[in-house]
């Protein structure tokens, strides 16, 4: 009788310019059996590097560190890797990033003085390939949305039709509900359909509109100008 082998741990690159706070993230982590610290970088040029080096599955980013930001160092990390997630770091004092660190490709989004736990449980959670942005941030996300300007003027509240080219007229209804945060169960029970039937639409869409993650279909709703942002 076989018996199943233990997943292997999800490995994971810090960048900080901050030596204690790595420091406190590398024992932390390594204090947990199923996730491990492959590398540390103190910038976003180092992080880069290491990422191409060591192929990791999480990416743990400051967002301000010298030589290159974090915000850069994610946009090139994503667009040569799509093994590599990027999960955010970041103060209360850098809420006005946040937008710019899931437009250039963030799967998450975390406060620096969450709980321990919580930073280990994130880690998880977008290494399944979900997403995750810290509750403490998601109202100023919204509020960015309702006062940015479109990134390329192209889309607009009409709905722009090259950003959802493919995309059938009941996938543009579960996009709009994904954009305004509802859960694949909850989507189901919206349209009267089943969880399994949700969960395809959105794999679709993940398809049809090559993003990452559940962040990425949201920052398209808003975009496409299927959702309004909260007043």
């Amino acid at each position: 009788m076989t018996q199943d082998r233990p997943s292997p741990p999800i490995r994971v690159i810090l960048a900080d310019d901050q030596p204690l706070i790595r420091t406190g993230l590398r024992v932390l982590i390594n204090d947990a059996p199923d996730i491990e610290v492959v590398g540390e970088a103190g910038t976003g040029a180092e992080a880069v590097r290491l990422v191409a080096s060591h192929a990791p599955d999480i990416a743990v980013m400051d967002i301000r560190m010298p030589e290159m930001d974090g915000i850069q160092a994610t946009r090139l990390i994503t667009e040569s890797s799509a093994a590599t997630h990027v999960v955010m770091l970041t103060t209360f004092d850098d809420d006005e990033y946040v937008y710019s660190a899931l437009r250039a490709g963030a799967s998450g989004f975390l406060v620096k003085d969450m709980a321990l736990d919580s930073i280990l449980d994130a880690v998880r959670v977008v290494a399944s390939g979900d997403a995750l942005i810290a509750p403490s941030v998601t109202r100023k996300l919204i509020a960015e949305f309702a006062i940015r300007p479109e990134p390329s003027g192209a889309a607009s509240n009409r709905g722009d039709k090259a950003l959802l080219n493919g995309v059938t007229e009941r996938e543009r209804e579960v996009l709009t509900l994904v954009g305004r945060g509802l859960s694949n169960g909850e989507i189901a029970e919206e349209l009267f359909i089943s969880a399994a039937t949700a969960k395809a639409h959105v794999a679709r869409l993940f398809t049809k509109l090559a993003a990452r993650d559940r962040v990425q279909l949201v920052i398209t709703a808003y975009e496409a100008g299927l959702v309004a942002p909260s007043r």
